[in-house]
């Protein structure tokens, strides 16, 4: 078999909404970027949604947009994808790594505690593989010490915390819909807010700080001289991903199901297997299974990159766990001895999962494992 790590869950009507979205003649962020946006908001319950070119430039507008800047300090995780902190260094600011409660691989608000500072402006967790972080204490120390919360929620569409939506809490949060993620438009993001203020800040952030919206210039019977009323980037997503992404959104209670059946299996064919740990998902949250990852104890009989290859091997494709951005070279100024982060990412590995795996790929997967794991 030639197993990949995931596939992207597309079909004809992703093809003909991109087809008559470049028949419309409008391409760039036009009606169906607002549409998009709107649908967003009113799934996860919030009160207004924001799309961007990728979760990336979401967390750099958000950042920036809530005051953040030169000689500001942000906690993040450092057991995320690089764009976490890169987000933070382009809005002149440093970012300060916290480290992991290890059963969730998430930051709590006791590691989160221990590095805060006075020039601490904003907290960044990151809802690791979809796993939503404990938000309420977290909650609760930002408005106690009147610290910006922003959600890395890359990973995160459709997991729950609390019963209620990631994003749908009032506090900033930022998606992703790169192909790995759980719905795709090919390259896009999402920030979502009850803020009034922050989102209309965004909207013209996006678009190079630009006073009126295109869409509002080519709609109107006069003549509509915009203004720049402050520095901008050109963060917009254009109405073909848009297009995408509202077919998406309606496949994605579809998506989250099967992706957690087959976690499910998973879990249940793996757990025996005495030299790995397979998740386990605290009470509060609900998760969709972004990523579906093992961890490989002390009596491992092989290392985590040669159980890599030995699948790779067997048609499988296995992915490093999440990487230590504090380890990586560019961030090495920055390194401070981090524990548990430094022992999940050396020991976790990744399973391939996505909506289309067939029971038959998912049994190869758990065979091979148990042929090279006891």
């Amino acid at each position: 078999m030639n197993i990949p790590i995931t596939k992207p869950y597309l079909g004809i009507e992703e093809e003909t909404a991109a087809v008559e979205a470049i028949r419309s003649g409008w391409v760039s962020q036009g009606p169906r970027v607002k549409e998009f946006e709107e649908r967003l908001a009113e799934y996860v319950g919030a009160k207004y949604a924001v799309a961007t070119t990728s979760c990336t430039t979401a967390l750099h507008a958000a950042l920036v947009v809530s005051g953040i800047g030169s000689g500001d300090e942000v906690i993040v995780p450092s057991l995320s994808f690089i764009a976490t902190a890169n987000s933070v260094v382009y809005a002149s600011a440093r970012p300060v790594f916290a480290d992991i409660d290890h059963e969730t691989c998430n930051v709590t608000v006791e590691t989160i505690e221990k590095v805060i500072t006075p020039k601490t402006k904003a907290v960044m967790p990151v809802h690791q593989m979809g796993l939503p972080v404990d938000l309420d204490p977290i909650m609760d120390l930002c408005k106690k010490r009147n610290l910006v919360l922003i959600e890395d929620a890359a990973c995160a569409i459709g997991s729950e915390y609390r019963g209620k939506k990631i994003g749908g809490h009032g506090n900033i949060a930022c998606f992703s819909f790169h192909p790995r993620k759980v719905i795709t438009t090919g390259e896009g993001g999402m920030i979502t807010t009850d803020n009034p203020e922050i989102a209309e800040r965004l909207r013209r952030f996006r678009h190079h700080g630009m006073s009126v919206p295109d869409v509002e210039r080519h709609k109107s019977r006069k003549v509509v001289i915009e203004k720049y009323v402050e520095i901008g980037y050109n963060y917009r997503m254009t109405d073909i991903q848009a297009a995408i992404g509202i077919e998406q959104l309606k496949r994605l209670p579809f998506i989250i199901e099967r992706r957690r059946q087959i976690a499910e299996v998973y879990n249940r064919e793996l757990k025996n297997i005495k030299s790995i740990r397979v998740p386990e998902i605290p009470d509060c949250a609900f998760h969709n299974y972004q990523s579906y990852w093992i961890e490989l104890l002390d009596s491992t009989p092989v290392s985590r990159d040669e159980l890599m290859q030995k699948l790779l091997d067997k048609g499988i494709a296995a992915r490093r766990g999440i990487m230590a951005i504090h380890m990586e070279e560019c961030y090495k100024k920055c390194y401070v001895p981090l524990p548990e982060t430094e022992q999940v990412t050396k020991n976790t590995i990744l399973l391939p999962l996505y909506p289309a795996m067939t029971i038959e790929e998912q049994a190869y997967v758990i065979q091979c494992m148990r042929e090279l794991r006891q």
